[in-house]
């Protein structure tokens, strides 16, 4: 352990762990029906279950256990309102770790070493590679993308509370503390309702307003003080996405109004922050001259936000312009006083323009054949039999064809809504500037006409072909559609009429890659060896026809859907695959978790940007993989995919994941606006949308996404004599120990005496230990591969906090288990039981508090 690594440790102990234990005394407090004796009461019983499991007692067991021995309750509504009670003071104390984790952050990272900002202005003076950054800089970014997937079961209001009590506690003011303790006592965790699109909108635009906007700042600002040569304001070297109100794959209470509502609110919000800039600024610049402009520009802004229905044609460049000019007059009148505070504005300005974060527009392939089934029948600007077309003549008619539909609304909604929503883009792009809105995600891309259909809808739309200021984005997704996606861009490329739109916009396709559906449809090696591999001939091709594609990579919070050290991934790439940007999705949990401080976010930020930029100018540190290690990675891939394929068509899989995990009550806990699974009737693997898989896994502490298979694929290559040179590979590649970490941190947060009760069931014990013996297999052979004895070793603080907080949420995940098997029994009995609602609500309940303590679990 480096001596960092060490100090940081020591200040977790301190900072994080003593004080939870000294802070956790101040919930007997708590404004709860007999808190004090609950708190008591809690404590046992994790102490129960602690001893519970390593007597191998059932869930249920350990409950009836307690209930008989430690309490003198009888009825069973009495136990279930103690259970209750137990779930409402563990949610209290996980929001009591979350704020300590974040009030330490400056003492915990190392926010001037490895993968900072500062380090980089090291490394490049001492590289003598300044020329190299400047030129980096010309077109490199990190685009952060907000999405409104539902992990983040936190409401507005307790996240407010978290942000107030880690000040507080950083602050060590403990009568404060008290105080926030005491209104999360009082404040509700469970949503009654589901959230609107919009109000997930909303809710993403705090950490805009909040955090985003001063962290960027901030970053910039370093940069352009350090090198100022290198910065071109014409390319933002940080940008920011948004999805809720444009995502509408699987989601149907998206539409138009939605979309232009969420733009507006996008705009309202930048210029917000600008006004409350520019009233700070007056307390300090009031000089001759500095003082009309800048009385003039808050007088825009204010009319701009505040009277009801004023959209003044303000622009980025006007706002600009004013500041530029006092800039001058500072510089030139005023000996440069408070210079920095404008710098900070201006730099705040060319980032997030009067757009704030370009809201994407996403809509699944099947819609789009959906629409056009239907028009092509009822419009006469299609041949009579274009449905009957091969694909090559649809994509011949859609790409010369220059006329738009005739103007009429359609029966069905989804059709209607996927014109309007490509009219709106045109309507949003006048007011929030180009950025406002640039881009359609499609979803399920497996062919070039689906890319080009989009295309055409823009012409039939009333686009003209050379105003198309649009990316059309394939979103690429299972192991097949990887394996094909070369081909898809070659069919593209090769289209004269498309390759103009590329020209247009800088010869440069964007294509995005779901990690998480990649890894739901092929484990966890196989899912990031496929996209490995889809970037590297994804790069071939699109060289070949001097076109620059960028990855647009969709990940999620834990390893299993692309998340974890996300920032080594981005350093490890090699010089096979496309560095031009990093745009990947920032989703639910991650959003709170890595950027719920402007600390949080402006280190996880750097730690993005240094990957990239190093990756490439320092191109020597990180050996790109040779033929022969991509030889044995794909041999590790194609075994594991061959484990987890049996797994998946085990004849119990889905009755397991229905029966033993949370997955049915996702869509009851109203964290989202969407549907936990596309389309309706029943649910299967196609359908599940990869949020809910992964999670519920991850509840069931099996988190089978984010190793199975990693074990057998090692053994298969110790008895063929590879094992060495895999040893080689892992202190060799970083790719490599990046898939290896992450999938020891899945690992990590696994607890299988919680289910261990199965081993032996009818039904079920089959299946419970293939995936048993798969955990014990792989934490074998990563003992060997790494040379550690135990999980997660080179990461000391990470791994003791996973500890922390697994101990934190044991009752919850004990309460949850043991409702799921009192509904199984239940479930047995012939006729309606009341009682099966109570235990459901358990279940739900209890997600939050786990899938919370998890941070990246979902």
């Amino acid at each position: 352990m480096d001596n960092y690594a060490s100090h940081g440790l020591q200040h977790f102990k301190n900072l994080v762990g003593i004080k939870f234990q000294l802070y956790n005394s101040l919930f007997t407090s708590l404004p709860f029906h007999r808190i004090e004796k609950t708190g008591i009461l809690l404590s046992l019983f994790l102490n129960i279950c602690e001893e519970g499991y390593k007597k191998k007692l059932s869930p249920t067991e350990i409950i009836e256990d307690f209930f008989s021995k430690d309490t003198s309750f009888t009825s069973q509504s009495e136990k279930l309102d103690l259970l209750f009670r137990f779930i409402q003071f563990v949610e209290r104390q996980v929001v009591l770790f979350d704020a300590l984790e974040d009030a330490a952050f400056k003492q915990i990272h190392d926010i001037g070493g490895s993968g900072t900002l500062k380090q980089l202005e090291l490394e490049v003076i001492q590289n003598k590679k300044e020329e190299a950054l400047t030129k980096k800089l010309e077109d490199f970014s990190v685009e952060l993308v907000l999405t409104a997937h539902p992990t983040q079961f936190y409401p507005g209001s307790v996240l407010g509370i978290i942000n107030d009590l880690s000040k507080s506690l950083s602050e060590n003011n403990a009568t404060q503390v008290n105080v926030y303790l005491q209104q999360l006592g009082k404040t509700p965790f469970f949503k009654k309702e589901k959230p609107t699109p919009y109000d997930e909108a909303m809710s993403l635009v705090w950490y805009l307003e909040n955090v985003f906007f001063a962290a960027a700042g901030r970053i910039i600002s370093f940069l352009k003080n350090q090198f100022p040569d290198s910065v071109n304001n014409k390319n933002p070297i940080i940008k920011m996405g948004f999805w809720p109100g444009g995502d509408r794959d699987g989601n149907p209470f998206v539409n138009t109004d939605i979309t232009l509502k969420v733009a507006d609110a996008l705009r309202g919000g930048i210029i917000k922050c600008y006004y409350l800039e520019i009233r700070k600024l007056r307390r300090r610049l009031t000089f001759k001259k500095v003082e009309v402009l800048l009385s003039d520009l808050e007088r825009q802004l204010y009319n701009n936000i505040f009277i009801p229905g004023n959209r003044t044609e303000i622009t980025k460049d006007g706002i600009l312009e004013v500041l530029n000019d006092i800039r001058e007059t500072i510089i030139f009148q005023h000996n440069g006083l408070f210079l920095h505070l404008v710098d900070s504005l201006i730099n705040k300005v060319h980032v997030f323009g009067l757009h704030f974060a370009s809201l994407d527009i996403r809509q699944d392939s099947s819609i789009h054949e959906k629409v056009f089934s239907t028009i092509a029948s009822e419009d006469k600007i299609f041949p009579v039999d274009y449905l009957k077309l091969s694909e090559e003549k649809k994509i011949e008619f859609l790409t010369k064809n220059t006329k738009a539909l005739s103007q009429k609304d359609y029966a069905d909604p989804v059709i209607d809504d996927t014109l309007k929503s490509i009219k709106a883009i045109k309507l949003i792009q006048q007011y929030n500037g180009e950025p406002g809105c640039n881009r359609y995600i499609i979803s399920h891309s497996r062919s070039a006409l689906n890319i080009l259909e989009v295309y055409g809808l823009f012409i039939l739309c009333g686009w003209k072909k050379e105003k198309i200021k649009v990316d059309i984005v394939p979103l690429i997704e299972t192991i097949d559609d990887l394996q094909n996606a070369a081909s898809i861009l070659n069919v593209l490329y090769q289209n004269k009429e498309y390759r103009q739109h590329l020209k247009r916009r800088n010869n440069t396709q964007t294509v995005m890659l779901g990690f998480s559906d990649g890894t739901k449809d092929g484990g966890y090696l196989m899912g990031n060896w496929s996209i490995y591999k889809a970037k590297e001939e994804l790069t071939k091709t699109s060289k070949e026809y001097n076109i620059d594609v960028v990855f647009f990579d969709g990940r999620g919070g834990p390893p299993a859907r692309g998340g974890g050290k996300t920032h080594k991934f981005y350093a490890s790439m090699g010089k096979n695959i496309s560095n031009k940007e990093i745009q990947l999705t920032i989703q639910g949990q991650t959003v709170s978790s890595n950027f719920g401080t402007i600390d949080a976010a402006q280190y996880n930020i750097e730690q993005l940007i240094h990957a990239g930029i190093s990756n490439d100018i320092f191109s020597n540190r990180y050996i790109t993989l040779e033929t022969g290690e991509e030889d044995l990675l794909q041999e590790m891939a194609d075994e594991s995919f061959r484990l987890y394929n049996a797994l998946k068509n085990h004849p119990q899989f889905m009755d397991y994941l229905t029966e033993i995990s949370p997955l049915k009550y996702y869509s009851e806990t109203n964290i989202g606006s969407r549907p936990s699974k596309r389309g309706t009737g029943k649910l299967n693997m196609q359908g599940l949308r990869a949020i809910p898989f992964v999670g519920s896994w991850s509840q069931v502490k099996q988190n089978v996404t984010g190793y199975y298979g990693v074990g057998t694929a090692l053994q298969k290559m110790e008895r063929e004599g590879k094992l060495p040179r895999l040893k080689i590979l892992y202190k060799n590649s970083l790719f490599f120990k990046t898939l290896i970490d992450n999938c020891e941190m899945a690992m990590k947060k696994c607890f299988f005496p919680l289910t261990e009760y199965l081993s032996k069931d009818k039904k079920f014990g089959e299946i419970w230990n293939m995936i048993f013996q798969e955990y014990l297999t792989t934490e074998k052979y990563l003992f060997k591969l790494t040379g550690n004895n135990e999980l997660m070793a080179d990461y000391t603080v990470e791994q003791l906090s996973i500890n922390m907080r697994e101990k934190i949420v044991l009752p919850l995940v004990t309460i949850q288990q043991y409702a799921m098997a009192s509904i199984r029994e239940i479930e047995k009995e012939s006729g309606k039981n009341s009682k099966k609602e109570v235990y459901e609500k358990l279940v739900m309940r209890c997600s939050f508090g786990i899938i919370n303590a998890g941070r990246n679990s979902a």
